[in-house]
């Protein structure tokens, strides 16, 4: 009896770790994947800097979707979807209506199993990149889904400036300290002395033109769109019919920040109305206010023969949006390059209300821990009072 129990037992164990070793087994199994490279590297990359006149470029990233052996997936259909990275209402950023929000989804073939874009990042953090995978042709390959984060560092010129104002704040606090604290004797008829309501009227300034300044940006950002109306000119039609093509751009005249904008282009034959795929698509996205590209992608249009993209203009100004046709290298289907465009407007959001009476506090909160520190040095500078 006790054999066979020991017996049972030994098999019980085998057992169990037939399975375990099955599940690792598994789990150590290459699966396919989605390798993403950028230029410049991950390191140098910088979020967008607002009101500068240095050039600013947008980041080049290259999703190339591999099986388990790292071999390309060819005639893909790849879907990308960006998001930005969350929330945080104690340390926003520049564009704080930007987080925690879609900055761009595009669905495009793949070939190669290439997809390249170009995109200008908005602000500091950690970027969720989901990438679908499917086949055009049918059972190719098993779709998959890969999700990457990309992990952007604030740009330094933004430490100096804080740190900066910060000392500036402080010391005006410090010297509010030191002078409250050596307080002359009152006079006749004062509430306190003048030095003190000279100090006091000073802080009230700063404090007025601090906060004046917060809501004058942030009422700027929401008027932003209607300032640059006037440059819109050399933009393409919108719909182009030449050598036996039609282009068109489709999608939203109108966007705000915070919200994608829909966006598509259209190519078939101008007289039998068929899709056309064999034609390269370069769109381009600038910022028509600073002339600055922050969205571009070269590539193949659809089964449908359609480019479907959503974009998030991150940016209160009119934005315009440029596509030029070209034929694929040896098709039999030759042309001239045809351009289309479109014009989005753009409505700025200012932030909300919360975001800035925490950077107010912030300030204020310097400024008093400067004037503590003044009031305890005059207060260990003094003698002490002795007794008759």
């Amino acid at each position: 009896m006790k054999k066979y129990r020991l017996f049972g037992f030994i098999s019980a164990v085998f057992i169990a770790l037939s399975i375990i070793y099955s599940f690792v087994g598994v789990a150590q199994i290459p699966k396919s994947q989605v390798l993403l490279s950028t230029n410049p590297p991950l390191l140098q990359i910088l979020p967008f800097e607002a009101g500068t006149q240095k050039q600013q470029s947008p980041v080049n990233f290259t999703f190339q979707a591999v099986d388990a052996a790292g071999k390309s997936l060819e005639n893909s259909l790849i879907n990308l979807e960006i998001l930005t990275p969350p929330r945080n209402p104690w340390l926003t950023t520049d564009f704080p209506i930007v987080e925690g929000t879609k900055l761009l989804e595009i669905e495009a073939a793949a070939p190669d199993g290439k997809l390249e874009i170009q995109q200008i990042l908005p602000i500091r953090g950690n970027y969720q990149l989901k990438v679908n995978v499917s086949p055009l042709v049918k059972n190719a390959f098993a779709p998959y889904q890969a999700s990457l984060n990309l992990n952007v560092r604030e740009n330094p010129i933004k430490y100096k400036y804080l740190a900066v104002v910060a000392a500036i704040l402080f010391s005006v606090g410090l010297l509010g300290g030191w002078v409250i604290g050596g307080q002359e004797e009152l006079r006749e008829g004062e509430i306190a002395p003048q030095s003190v309501r000279l100090l006091l009227s000073a802080l009230t300034t700063v404090a007025i033109v601090t906060l004046l300044f917060i809501n004058i940006t942030a009422e700027v950002a929401e008027a932003h769109g209607s300032e640059h109306e006037h440059k819109t000119e050399n933009i393409a039609p919108s719909v182009q019919k030449n050598q036996g093509l039609e282009v068109k751009v489709l999608g939203d005249k109108n966007a705000t920040v915070g919200k994608v904008a829909n966006l598509a282009v259209e190519v078939q034959d101008s007289n039998t109305g068929e899709a056309i795929k064999d034609v390269v698509l370069n769109v381009k996205t600038i910022a028509l206010e600073n002339d600055l590209t922050v969205f571009t992608y070269q590539g193949f249009p659809n089964q449908e023969g359609k480019l479907i993209w959503q974009e998030q203009f991150f940016d209160g100004a009119p934005h315009k949006v440029e596509i030029e046709a070209t034929p694929v290298k040896d098709s039999p289907r030759q042309f001239l390059p045809v351009k289309v465009g479109k014009l989005v407007e753009v409505e700025g959001i200012a932030p909300p209300i919360s975001t800035r009476l925490i950077s107010l506090f912030y300030f204020t909160a310097i400024v008093g821990i400067g004037m503590t520190i003044g009031l305890l040095i005059q207060q260990r500078r003094q003698p002490p009072v002795r007794g008759n």
